[in-house]
């Protein structure tokens, strides 16, 4: 909350429920669901406020493979990186001092200077079966959503 009384916007009821939803997150989440598990907040405020900590630093996206809208919170610092897997959806963080100095090697070899980018790492983690057993069967404790296979087809 404070990241947004330092750029002047006010700590409302709603703006704080909101807060203490996403301070309870371990895993991704998409801003419906947030809106779902908030009913007492009007779905533009919970929009809203994820746009704000989006552009703050307080949560970022995560690309998926799909294309569908996640967020996550910002846990290890100012430069991270997502890993994906492919299975179960869980989504993790990590530091990567091998991509900054590839990054690096990059912007010196091409005209202009980077300004941004997004590197996901999609992956089958170490909690989902090694045979692609169905989603159920995963343990990832960072599952938010279901993407794994399943014998509906």
């Amino acid at each position: 909350m404070a990241v947004l009384e330092d750029q002047g916007y006010r700590a409302t009821a709603p703006r704080k429920a909101i807060v203490n939803l996403l301070e309870q997150k371990r895993e991704g989440f998409t801003v419906e669901a947030l809106s779902d598990e908030l009913p007492s907040v009007g779905r533009a405020t919970v929009y809203r406020t994820v746009k704000l900590f989006l552009e703050a630093g307080v949560v970022c996206k995560v690309p998926m493979m799909d294309g569908a809208r996640v967020y996550s919170l910002t846990r290890v610092g100012d430069r991270h990186y997502h890993s994906v897997c492919v299975q179960c959806g869980g989504v993790g963080e990590f530091k990567a001092a091998t991509l900054e100095r590839l990054l690096r090697a990059i912007g010196a070899d091409i005209p202009g200077k980077i300004v941004d980018h997004r590197i996901a790492l999609y992956v089958t983690c170490d909690y989902c079966p090694a045979d692609g057993g169905k989603q159920a069967d995963c343990s990832n404790p960072l599952i938010f959503q279901c993407r794994g296979p399943t014998n509906d087809t």
